[in-house]
């Protein structure tokens, strides 16, 4: 992706990396470039804060819309052990597969892997005095959670999303 793609993306971290040449290294060392919705499978979704506000719970919005976080051990999803699929609260796209779901011990639900790498995205988040990668639904934008370089085989990854910010959706 050229410059004037990263330019169209609309993002800051994109106006960062086209304006400075820059890119920015994700947890499994790899860079990430910020792609735009016309590489996207499936079309992108805008709402208005008023229009999510109907649609999810307070707490759903808090975390998706506003970046926030549960608290620890407080979602049903951490004792999901059925075979199926995690699905964005928000505008219903996969995320993850109960497959690749293991127990972290860090109170949120976590995942080595994505189901499909183009269905999140990952941004560089400074909060808190810290360096962390967000991930987000590349649907809707919904803040999902953080992803770290400490997780198991085969990926090394471990994606720590917060439960209120999917759904569960079982096997048929």
């Amino acid at each position: 992706m050229d410059r004037r793609e990263f330019l169209r993306s609309g993002t800051v971290v994109g106006f960062v990396l086209a304006t400075t040449g820059l890119s920015f290294a994700t947890p499994n060392n790899t860079e990430t470039a910020v792609s735009s919705s016309q590489d996207l499978p499936f079309k992108k979704i805008r709402k208005t804060n008023a229009e999510w506000k109907k649609i999810l719970t307070p707490e759903q919005y808090r975390i998706t819309r506003k970046a926030g976080t549960e608290k620890p051990y407080s979602s049903a999803l951490n004792d999901v052990k059925k075979s199926g699929t995690f699905t964005c609260v928000c505008c219903d796209l996969s995320l993850f597969s109960s497959k690749t779901k293991f127990e972290s011990h860090t109170g949120w639900p976590s995942f080595y892997k994505s189901i499909k790498k183009v269905n999140v995205k990952e941004k560089v988040d400074r909060t808190f005095g810290m360096t962390r990668t967000e991930v987000l639904c590349n649907r809707c934008d919904a803040h999902l959670g953080h992803v770290f370089n400490d997780g198991p085989e085969p990926t090394g990854l471990r994606y720590c999303i917060n439960g209120a910010a999917m759904k569960f959706k079982k096997a048929v």
